[in-house]
């Protein structure tokens, strides 16, 4: 499946490529999301709730629910709901998302060791899926899902996020450690790496400095939108390659 990217705060500091099929509702998350639904087809959307970062914006928990649970109103296809990666405002923000959006049937990342507990128990509760997240590393991996496995998160609402990166930035790395996840589900028969695979790839991609580089300062580089789109969807090929199941992707043409 491909999950198309909506942030809850406009962006800042992204390509122009990145920019433009959204002009227009990039500050309206709900248009955001419908565009991408209606004109580009998505079949999932992931929301970066970017505004909640502690370094940013460091918006509240009960706002980005509020959020959330209008993205999830609005539209038809299964929501991803993306945090920071920072563990106390991630536990805080997620769970009031979890309770707001009951029945809503979300997939919530990244869970991570260290909150597990916390974010896991309000996922089990108010019925959302589990996106466990750990770097790039199959016995991690494997550890997490028993951890919340213990916990009581069913088998059918748990994905796992491998942390991805693109081409150019250790993707062998990545696809080499998929590929054994994959293989141990399949030959070993380990039944806690039999999840489906989230690749949280756009952002990794379109944050490179090649992609950023105007062509004037670098013709060799080639035509700067161009060069994003391929460079976007060569990685997520990749990634399917490896054994990837849900790509979050940014560009309607990648």
């Amino acid at each position: 499946k491909i999950a198309m990217e909506v942030y809850d705060t406009p962006p800042e500091g992204w390509a122009e490529a990145a920019l433009e099929p959204f002009a227009g509702v990039t500050n309206d998350p709900v248009a955001w999301a419908k565009k991408c639904v209606n004109d580009y087809g998505a079949e999932m959307i992931c929301l970066q709730l970017l505004s909640t970062d502690p370094n940013g914006l460091d918006r509240g928990a009960d706002e980005a629910a509020a959020v959330v649970k209008k993205v999830a109103d609005a539209i038809a296809v299964p929501l991803i709901v993306w945090g920071t990666a920072n563990e106390e405002k991630d536990t805080e923000v997620l769970r009031k998302v979890a309770e707001l959006c009951q029945g809503k049937k979300l997939i919530i990342g990244p869970v991570e060791e260290k909150d597990h507990k916390r974010i896991g128990a309000a996922a089990i509760g108010y019925q959302h899926t589990v996106t466990a997240s750990t770097p790039i590393d199959i016995n991690l991996a494997k550890q997490l899902n028993i951890l919340l496995g213990n916990l009581g998160v069913p088998d059918e609402l748990l994905l796992i996020d491998p942390t991805v990166s693109g081409i150019g930035y250790g993707i062998e790395y990545c696809y080499s450690v998929m590929e054994r996840i994959r293989m141990a589900a399949l030959t070993q028969q380990d039944e806690k790496l039999q999840f489906p695979i989230i690749c949280n790839i756009a952002k990794e991609v379109w944050k490179t400095k090649e992609i950023k580089m105007p062509e004037a300062e670098d013709p060799t580089l080639g035509d700067a939108k161009k060069r994003g789109i391929l460079l976007e969807a060569i990685s997520a090929m990749v990634l399917l390659l490896a054994g990837g199941d849900v790509l979050v992707m940014r560009h309607p043409e990648a």
